[in-house]
């Protein structure tokens, strides 16, 4: 959605983290310390360029959806069954991104059987990690500057505490 409002032909890493920091926040805040947080907040929502009136917009349909609780699960499957015109083409990964992502899916250490197939599970704090790892880049940089504590990402990503659900 961020790269559709940007008019882009391409989801750029940016993009994805912002989408990250708004569903996400409260589980990737922990690895940075408390006093920098505000610092990375500011960054990412200067990646996320969000207009107070659409961010409004999305916290009104958020807290109706979490008020109407079960009703809005009969509502998405009604959505479902309505024809909609196709719309325009899906959007692709950045070449950035998509180098972000076979990282990601290299190193998460669980993964899911589907099909006579392992497909690696990837979480946010895994592609987080990647985002870091891709040296060089403007947002890595800024993520470190702000205080990101990459190792305790990196253990946690790497040796999960929990042993993956069968």
């Amino acid at each position: 959605m961020l790269a559709s409002s940007r008019a882009s032909q391409v989801i750029e890493v940016a993009d994805l983290l912002a989408g990250m920091y708004i569903c996400n926040w409260e589980r990737l805040s922990v690895y940075w310390q408390e006093e920098n947080r505000e610092e990375i907040e500011g960054f990412l929502r200067g990646i996320c360029r969000i207009s107070p009136q659409r961010w409004h917009s999305w916290i009104e349909d958020y807290d109706t959806l979490r008020r109407k609780g079960e009703r809005s699960q009969l509502w998405r499957s009604l959505a479902k069954l309505k024809k909609t015109p196709p719309s325009d083409p899906a959007l692709r990964p950045s070449a950035a991104l998509a180098a972000v992502l076979k990282q990601a899916e290299e190193i998460a250490p669980t993964r899911d059987s589907v099909g006579g197939g392992h497909v690696p599970i990837l979480t946010s704090e895994c592609v987080l990690l990647c985002i870091v790892r891709s040296f060089g880049s403007e947002v890595s940089r800024k993520l470190a500057q702000a205080g990101l504590d990459a190792e305790r990402l990196e253990r946690d990503v790497l040796f999960p505490r929990r042993a993956p659900l069968s």
